[in-house]
């Protein structure tokens, strides 16, 4: 069939023998964004000395990127459904190679940021279009399968992020130092970009909704008023237009809730249904979810802590991780058997793992001379507990808060969730690595250093405390049955 046909309804495209091969180029866009999101974190070192950055530059080098990908990922669905995803795909995935571009270019820490942002804008416009797209490709029993595989291209990203990072940058290819964790999406994307022109479909929604453009404003304006004072704030010493940003955040939200019920209230398609979110249950299971993925900050501090504290090159520190992602990888796996046995309560109980992991990595921590590694098996076994309880919390509670959610609504909820969990991601960056900065000091040694993880891994382990509550919660809620 035409490649750019526009296909609106799935048995158009059950039987196309091109499908599979179709939607393994859609993968590449849910793989790039995570993959780009962990891979910084062992190059943080490296960027800091090469443009000289401060921490908090640092800090928005990935929290900027997390944030503008969150606000703008229901968006990027939308804009699938409009203009055909096909079509958007390219586009994002065109995007993604030319700001990864400015990224690897950079000569000041302004720059990289710039340019991280506007990955973030492009990985949002890319990322939603290979799960839309699977049910306008696969029949419904091929589905499931394709969930699968769309769930282990993000989980692979994150698993092999570290390493990748540490392998490229020891590697100094063409002398480029960290700059090669950006510039290596360059013959990704072209790979891509010429593969996917001939096998692509340009499917879309047979009645897409109009884009809610004042509700993407607000919420860009409400999350940057809150990310960016926690983040410059402490850098700058506070000054008052931090604290201002900080009080008009809450009444950029409130616009922002007002402005989406007025635009349910006359009929249009608000970015977030004020009526859906109301189901029983479903607030609370937001709330878990937005302490959940501050485990980001993790990566972020022990990457630092690894290299700035024991000297570590990025390919050592890279490496390290490694039971983390065999944990991560085995815990899914392995979820089923759980659920059978423990129900409503794995994703509680896999971060209770990870709580563990976190304060046992903290204690091995405490009791190593400064500036000498962990004892190695037991800080093997920390990070295996951090990855295993990861691999059973996040795909079992983004499914528990979704079934929340009222029957028709579970687009939109979907889109709703994995927003959350980016912001999470984007504020335990700024706050827990703030907190890590302030407590390692301007002139950090390896003691302040390892002093300031310890604290980091706690604060941590207390989020993934209530947000486990949190969950516990709200799968006593019954769902809702309307939207």
């Amino acid at each position: 069939m035409n490649p750019v046909t526009t296909v609106n309804h799935p048995a158009a495209m059950s039987h196309d023998p091109r499908r599979w091969a179709a939607f393994a180029v859609l993968l590449v866009g849910a793989f790039l964004p995570p993959l780009d999101f962990f891979i910084v974190n062992v190059a943080l070192p490296s960027i800091r000395q090469g443009l000289g950055a401060t921490p908090a530059e640092v800090q928005l080098v990935i929290s900027g990127y997390a944030g503008a990908y969150a606000v703008f990922l229901i968006t990027g669905g939308r804009l699938g459904d409009l203009f055909g995803r096909r079509r958007v795909f390219l586009a994002g995935l065109t995007g993604f190679g030319l700001s990864s571009v400015l990224c690897g270019l950079s000569v000041s820490p302004m720059m990289l940021i710039v340019g991280r942002i506007l990955q973030g804008l492009s990985a949002a416009v890319m990322a939603p279009q290979g799960l839309a797209s699977i049910h306008a490709l696969f029949p419904d029993h091929e589905k499931s399968r394709a969930l699968g595989f769309y769930g282990a291209a993000i989980g692979l990203a994150a698993v092999i992020a570290q390493a990748l990072g540490g392998l490229l940058i020891s590697a100094n290819l063409f002398h480029l130092h960290w700059r090669v964790i950006f510039l290596i999406n360059l013959p990704i994307v072209a790979a891509v970009f010429v593969g996917g022109l001939p096998l692509l479909p340009d499917t879309r929604s047979d009645h897409p909704a109009k884009l809610d453009r004042m509700g993407v404003l607000l919420s860009a304006l409400g999350l940057g008023l809150l990310i960016t004072p926690l983040v410059e704030g402490r850098e700058a010493g506070w000054p008052w237009w931090s604290w201002l940003m900080l009080a008009a955040s809450p009444l950029a939200g409130m616009l922002f809730w007002r402005h989406e019920a007025a635009l349910a209230r006359r009929g249009g398609t608000p970015l977030i249904s004020p009526d859906l979110v109301r189901a029983p249950g479903l607030a609370v299971g937001l709330m878990g979810v937005l302490l959940f993925y501050v485990l980001s900050a993790f990566f972020l501090t022990f990457s630092v802590y690894l290299q700035g504290a024991l000297g570590a090159s990025a390919l050592s520190a890279g490496l390290v991780f490694v039971p983390c992602g065999v944990g991560f990888f085995i815990g899914p796996l392995t979820t089923p058997l759980a659920i059978r046995v423990f129900g409503r309560f794995v994703p509680a109980i896999g971060m209770l793992c990870e709580v563990l992991g976190c304060v046992l990595l903290g204690l091995i921590v405490a009791a190593a001379p400064a500036a000498h590694y962990p004892a190695r098996l037991p800080m093997d076994a920390a990070l295996w507990l951090i990855g295993f309880g990861q691999g059973w919390a996040l795909p079992t509670l983004v499914r528990s808060v979704i079934d929340r959610g009222p029957l028709g609504g579970s687009g939109m909820i979907s889109g709703v969730v994995n927003s959350a969990l980016q912001i999470s991601a984007a504020l335990g960056v700024a706050v827990i690595g703030g907190v890590f900065y302030a407590v390692a000091g301007v002139r950090s040694s390896p003691a302040s250093m390892a002093h300031a993880l310890i604290v980091a891994m706690l604060s941590i382990a207390g989020c993934l405390v209530v947000s486990a509550a949190l969950s516990v919660r709200a799968s006593k809620r019954p769902r809702a049955s309307v939207v």
